[in-house]
C-alpha cells in the first residue's frame, strides 16, 4: 500500500512518515511506503486515481480531488490546527504577530496551502489586491521531489521571495540561518480568531475502500495513534527516523520541532472543527452548502482516536 504526503523533510506529516519508518504500519499488519507528491492538490489526485491509499496531508485540500466531500472520508488527525508559519525576511523588519508587514511583499506558499494565508489575511483586514500582497509559489518549488519549507527557506535567503508561508521546518531554517523572522504561528495562538480551524494534518483514504476493507482502514488509525503515543513516550525517536530520511541539518532539528507539536498530537476531528473547516473551505469558494460532519468522517472509527 501506498500512503502519499507532500512534504518530507517537515514536521507537519511527521506521524505519517514516523508510523512507516518506526513500523507501527507493520505492527499493524499493514505493508505501507511512503511517496512524495507535490503538492498537495496532486496527493489526493492520486488517491483518487487509485495510484495511492492515503494521504497525509492538509485536511481541507481533500476537496482538490474530491468535491463535495464525495468519495473520500478523514480517518484521523496527525496534530490538530493549522500548522503553518509565516515568515518574513529579516530586513522587511517584521516583528511577532504583525500581519500587515506583508503589505506590498511577495509571500510564497504551495497551492492550496495559499487558501488559509488568504482568509487569515481578509479576517485581519489585509485585502490582497488592494494591499499588493503577491503570493504564489516559490520558485523552483513545483514537483514530486521537492520538499517546500526547506526550498522556501533558501528562495528566502537569496530574496527570491520577501516572506513564506509554510512548515514549521522551514520556519526553523530560516531563523536559525539568520534570514528569517516568524511573524505568524497559528497553531500557537497568533493570527485572527477562528484561524487555528481552518485546516489540520490529517490521514485520508476513498470511501471505497472503507466500504471494501475497513480492517484496513482502522489498522491505518490505529498506527497513527500508536506512533503520536511512542513520540510522546520518547520524542528522540524523531531524530532516529530523520537521520535516516533528512539531510543532516534537518536530521538533527526534527526532535525538537516534534517535542513543540506533541500538545498537539491528538487524533480526534471534533464536529467543531469540522463545522470551522467547511465555513473556511466556503468562504475560500471550494465548497458549496452544508457538509455533515458524517460526511466528511470516518464516525466509526472514532473510538480508536485516544
Amino acid at each position: 500500500m501506498k500512503l502519499a504526503i507532500p512534504d518530507m523533510i517537515s514536521n507537519s506529516y511527521f506521524p505519517a512518515i514516523a508510523a512507516v519508518e518506526l513500523g507501527f504500519f507493520k505492527r499493524e499488519g499493514l505493508d505501507v511506503a511512503l511517496e512524495l507528491i507535490n503538492p498537495v492538490d496532486k496527493c489526493y489526485a492520486a488517491l483518487r486515481d487509485g495510484a495511492v491509499d492515503f494521504v497525509g496531508g492538509s485536511a481541507h485540500s481533500v476537496l482538490s480531488a474530491f468535491p463535495q466531500w464525495k468519495g473520500a472520508k478523514l480517518l484521523c488527525a496527525q496534530a490538530q490546527g493549522m500548522y503553518w508559519f509565516l515568515v518574513m525576511h529579516r530586513d522587511v523588519g517584521g516583528k511577532r504577530g504583525d500581519i500587515s508587514i506583508v503589505k506590498g511583499r511577495r509571500i510564497g506558499a504551495a497551492p492550496w496551502v495559499e487558501m488559509g494565508l488568504r482568509r487569515l489575511l481578509i479576517a485581519a483586514g489585509i485585502d490582497p489586491a488592494r494591499d499588493k500582497v503577491a503570493i504564489a509559489p516559490v520558485p523552483g518549488a513545483q514537483g514530486a521531489g521537492i520538499n517546500f519549507g526547506v526550498t522556501a527557506a533558501k528562495a528566502l535567503e537569496e530574496r527570491k521571495i520577501d516572506g513564506f508561508w509554510a512548515n514549521g521546518m522551514g520556519a526553523e531554517v530560516a531563523v536559525r540561518r539568520g534570514v528569517g523572522t516568524v511573524v505568524l504561528d497559528v497553531r500557537r495562538g497568533d493570527g485572527p480568531k477562528g484561524c487555528f480551524d481552518y485546516t489540520m494534518s490529517s490521514i485520508a483514504t476513498t470511501q471505497a475502500l472503507i466500504a471494501r476493507s475497513p480492517d484496513t482502514a482502522a489498522a491505518a488509525v490505529r498506527a497513527i495513534v500508536r506512533t503520536q503515543a511512542a513520540l510522546k513516550e520518547d520524542v528522540a525517536r524523531a531524530t532516529q527516523v530523520g537521520r535516516k530520511l533528512f539531510p543532516p541539518m534537518e536530521a538533527e532539528l526534527i526532535a525538537e520541532l516534534i517535542r513543540r507539536d506533541l500538545p498537539y498530537y491528538d487524533a480526534s476531528i471534533s464536529p467543531g472543527f469540522v463545522a470551522a473547516m467547511n465555513q473556511f473551505c466556503r468562504d475560500a469558494g471550494i465548497l458549496t452548502g452544508d457538509v455533515a460532519y458524517a460526511d466528511v468522517v470516518a464516525t466509526q472509527f472514532a473510538g480508536l482516536w485516544k
